[in-house]
Formats: structure tokens, C-alpha cells, sequence
């Protein structure tokens, strides 16, 4: 696949990015792309290696290795390395639904897995994605097509993000008629307001969204089920109904003086910026939020990193993010061998731009907070933070990040961020189906299916396997509208 000497005749060459100087004044995104003679070298890289790891998606050592879609990676990497990008998105759209949206915000389990990046630099398999879909965008070649026969099934899918659109696209293709609920404004659930625009423009989101409602699907947004609309309404209407509705229970910080004003979790205010630039078309950036304030960031995930590259947009005097465990290696030890996923430091654009901004990377590692501060007012104006060292428990032999005595310090914070991750789906919604939940709080299904406790309702995405990515909510969109497919017709060949 691709050239075959490829992998030693051309470097790796990622697309340009804006300068930090650049890109912190806007929120467009700020990745562009190869010219597509470039990207052909890219592509042939790939490097015929008899096991493509990179397609695998299994788990090993408890992490993904490799596309959880099963992209035929090699094949489309010769396609575009060949000069055939028609051919390359009709091999990615058979086990793909939206490659706009992975191509722009997905780790790439793909290239961390990849073979030639056990020596060298991985293939360019993500931006190869994404010259594939944005060619096929261009030329016309990205269609919902509207089924010719309709089985006269009807599904309600609850929830808009990666894995409910995913089922929706897959079940309307089959021929059912299929509803998404969306409790927000706007379509598009985490892909909406909880990645920045910067990362995803939202007129990705809606141009993919314009093309599935003329194929027949149909979006009701500000129906927040399980408080506007009724289990029991749905269940009446419906033949199957999948619950969709992500991991929204934030994991907290429970500390003295957390009642402070100023403390928020980090979703609301992504969510808030994001609503505001898209109200004013984005003409009045939240500046109100942030401008001047010293802010912390308690988390060092991708949200938090999405927090910091946010609050330096919006004119933050001071960004520092907290996390709780040790600095990662700069390359991979011998306990963590290809093709695991690389447990390795990393500088994200949020830290890029901090660095630019302030001089200096803003994460503090091994550090929590133990105290929040308030004035006279409740306003929050200091937070005490403490060191973490890691500890084994002599009982179940985990290791544990316990506080350190005597290492407390103080830092001026008006804002704090809360980007610790989610805890599992919300209660209301899982109460209104009266759904069977596992130990984390997620629907329970049984192992590799998606069918709830209850007899016409199903679970797919963050709700079913906790927080995970982007790609993952829509192999779970995907599976989940196969199950409900064959119960209700008996077989299915999605």
C-alpha cells in the first residue's frame, strides 16, 4: 500500500499551522491543509507492512490501539497516494460517517499505532482523512441519500452528539423514520459546545446536518427529554427509542470555600463562549467572562487544554493548569511498547499558545487543590494548592496520588475552570426511562450490545461506555443503529 520504498524516500510534512501570534486574536480554526500533490507523498508513506495495527482498534494493556471504525487505512492511503480521491472517500464512507469531524479532533489512535511510526514518524493517516473529505465536500461528493422505500418504523434518538447522529444517519439510510432530540439550541451536542471553534468550525457541523435533514431526518432542538418531553410520550410514539445523551454528571472538587463565586465546570463555560460567538456571528466575543483574570484550570485532559487556549483568547492576565499525576515521559518507556497507545508528554495549542503568551507552559503537575479562597463578598480571590507524590495502596497494589504535608501554597485565581472529567449520564434522563445503570452510572447493556434493561430502549456513546472520543461515540452510533435495525425487521444489513 502506498509507494513501497515510500517510507524512506519522503519525511513526514504535517499541514501549516498559524503562528500562536496569529491565531489567539480569532476563534477560526487554525490547521490547514496540504496542496494535494504534497499530501500524495504523505500518503505514500504507508508502507505495505503485512499487519496493519493501524485498522485494528482492539485494546491492549487496557488502552486503544488503532481505528475503532475498522478504516481500511492502507487502502485509502494508496488511493490518495495513487491520485484517486473519489475512490478514497467511497472506501472511507463505508465504515466511516463523518470524517470531517474525527480528521479535525481525534487523538489518531490510527497513527499512534501506526508501523512505521515504530522507527520513524507515523503516516499522516489523519490529515490524509481529512484532504479526502474536504475534496469529496468540494466536489459534490458527500451525500445523505434519501431512502426510496420506508419501512414505516419510527425511532427517537435522544441526543445530537457524534453517536446519536451516527445512529440517525445509519437507521434513516435503512428506510425508518427517525427523529433526534436535542435538549440545547443547536444540533451537534459535544461536536457543538463542547469542542471550541478553533478545533471545529461549527459550519462543518452544519453543513453535514443540512444534508441529513433532506434526506428525511428530523431535529426538534430545546426539547430537553425527561423534563419537557416524557419517557412515556416517546415510548407511545416510537417503535425504538435510543438514548444518545452523552456523559453529562461532571466529576466536582470537593474542597473548603468550593460555594465560591467564579467557580464553574468546564463544559458550562466552553459552552457559554461558544453560544455567544454563535448568537453575534462572531462579533462579540465573551471578553466579560475572562479579560484580566488570573484563572485556573483544575485538569489536563483535552478539555482543560481547550480551556486554556479559550481563556487566552478572551484576554486571561494569567492561565495555569493543574494535574494530578507526574510528568509524562518524552518517549516511550520499555513498559509501554508499540503498538499501545504512547503514554507520552505532549504540548497541545492551548499550552503552545500559553507558552507564547506568558513564557511558560501553564500545567503544574502533581498538584491538587486543597482550600478555595473567598473575599468579603464570596467572590473567589486565592486558591491553596498542595503537592500530590504517587503511593501504593498495600491492600489492592494501585498506585494513588496522596497529599504531600507541608507543601500547601497559595495563587491568586478570580476564575476556576473544572475540566476533572464525567462521572457517567445524568439522572433525571436515566430515571425517566427507568433504565438499569452499571457501577460508573452508564446504561447497562449487556457485553458488546446495546439494548437496555427496558424492551424498546437502547444506549449508545458516552452514555453507554462512559467519557470517551469522538471516534468511539460514532462506532457506538453505528453499532447501536445495527441492533436496533435487525430487532425491528428481523435482519438488518446496515
Amino acid at each position: 500500500m502506498g509507494k513501497i520504498t515510500g517510507f524512506l524516500e519522503y519525511d513526514r510534512v504535517n499541514g501549516p499551522v498559524r503562528d500562536e501570534e496569529s491565531r489567539v486574536k480569532d476563534f477560526n480554526e487554525f490547521h490547514d491543509m496540504l496542496k494535494m500533490k504534497d499530501q500524495q507523498e504523505q500518503a505514500a508513506r504507508c508502507m505495505d507492512c503485512g499487519i496493519p495495527f493501524c485498522q485494528a482498534g482492539v485494546m491492549i494493556a487496557g488502552m486503544a490501539s488503532g481505528c475503532p471504525l475498522k478504516n481500511l487505512v492502507p487502502e485509502i492511503n494508496d488511493l490518495v497516494y495513487r491520485g484517486k480521491p473519489e475512490e478514497a472517500y467511497r472506501r472511507l464512507s463505508i465504515t466511516h460517517s463523518f470524517p470531517e469531524f474525527t480528521s479535525r479532533v481525534c487523538p489518531a489512535l490510527c497513527e499512534a499505532a501506526c508501523t512505521c511510526g515504530l522507527h520513524d514518524e507515523p503516516v499522516s493517516t489523519k490529515e490524509n482523512e481529512k484532504a479526502v473529505i474536504e475534496y469529496a465536500f468540494e466536489h459534490g461528493l458527500v451525500k445523505e441519500e434519501t431512502p426510496k422505500y420506508r419501512t414505516g418504523k419510527k425511532v427517537a434518538i435522544v441526543g445530537s452528539g457524534p453517536s446519536g447522529l451516527a445512529a440517525a444517519q445509519l437507521l434513516n439510510s435503512r428506510g425508518h423514520y427517525v427523529t433526534v432530540y436535542e435538549k440545547k439550541d443547536r444540533v451537534g451536542g459535544l461536536l457543538r459546545y463542547g469542542i471550541p471553534n478553533m478545533k471545529l468550525d461549527k459550519s462543518v457541523i452544519d453543513r453535514r446536518i443540512s444534508l441529513m435533514e433532506n434526506a428525511g431526518v428530523k431535529f426538534v432542538v430545546n426539547a430537553d427529554v425527561g423534563k419537557d418531553i416524557s419517557a412515556k410520550e416517546l415510548l407511545k410514539e416510537y417503535d425504538s427509542v435510543i438514548l444518545a445523551c452523552g456523559a453529562g454528571n461532571p466529576r466536582d472538587i470537593k474542597a473548603p470555600g468550593r460555594d465560591a463565586k467564579g467557580i464553574r465546570f468546564a463544559v458550562d463555560f466552553l459552552t457559554e463562549v461558544t453560544k455567544t460567538l454563535l448568537d453575534s456571528d462572531f462579533k462579540k466575543p465573551p471578553y466579560d467572562l475572562v479579560r484580566d483574570k488570573d484563572v485556573l484550570v483544575i485538569g489536563g485532559g483535552d478539555t482543560g487544554n481547550d480551556c486554556v487556549g479559550t481563556c487566552i483568547r478572551l484576554g486571561a492576565k494569567s492561565v495555569k493548569q493543574l494535574e494530578m499525576m507526574p510528568v509524562p515521559a518524552e518517549k516511550r518507556l520499555p513498559s509501554n511498547p508499540w503498538p499501545e497507545w504512547p503514554k507520552v508528554l505532549k504540548v497541545d495549542y492551548g499550552q503552545e499558545e500559553a507558552i507564547y503568551k506568558f513564557g511558560e507552559d501553564p500545567r503544574v503537575y502533581q498538584t491538587t487543590v486543597k482550600e478555595f479562597i473567598k473575599d468579603k463578598k464570596g467572590n473567589l480571590k486565592e486558591v491553596v494548592l498542595i503537592s500530590l507524590t504517587p503511593e501504593r495502596d498495600e491492600k489492592t497494589g494501585r498506585m494513588n496520588m496522596v497529599p504531600v504535608e507541608g507543601s500547601e501554597r497559595t495563587v491568586k485565581a478570580d476564575l476556576v475552570l473544572i475540566a476533572a472529567g464525567f462521572l457517567g449520564s445524568e439522572k433525571y434522563v436515566t430515571d425517566a426511562f427507568n433504565v438499569e445503570l452499571d457501577g460508573r452510572t452508564n446504561v447497562k447493556t449487556a457485553p458488546g450490545a446495546y439494548a437496555s434493561s427496558k424492551e424498546k430502549i437502547y444506549t449508545c456513546g458516552d452514555m453507554h461506555r462512559g467519557q470517551s472520543l469522538v471516534v468511539w461515540a460514532i462506532f457506538e452510533g453505528r453499532s447501536a443503529a445495527k441492533e436496533v435495525d435487525e430487532a425491528l425487521m428481523g435482519y438488518t444489513n446496515l
